[in-house]
């Protein structure tokens, strides 16, 4: 789905892929498999990162929210008697 949307987005159809594969093969010949490799570990530790921030964030909005407990406390405060 996320190549149909970025593929859409570029406007690419099947020549200018065919095009952009054919220079790719051009441009790195026997290596394509190891630059290929290392986008794939690129994507993969780009993830990562992404969804380690994503982490972060989620901790510092749980940390911004008071306790269910201190709420319950603070609707009926004990009266001296």
């Amino acid at each position: 789905m996320m190549a149909d949307v970025l593929l859409a987005f570029f406007n690419l159809g099947p020549p200018e892929i065919a095009m952009i594969l054919a220079a790719a093969l051009l441009i790195f010949g026997k290596r394509l498999p190891e630059v290929g490799k290392s986008l794939g570990r690129g994507i993969i530790e780009f993830k990562k990162g992404l969804q380690g921030v994503q982490d972060d964030i989620n901790r510092a909005g749980q940390d911004d929210q008071p306790d269910q407990a201190d709420k319950g406390n603070d609707e009926n405060p004990p009266q001296a008697g």
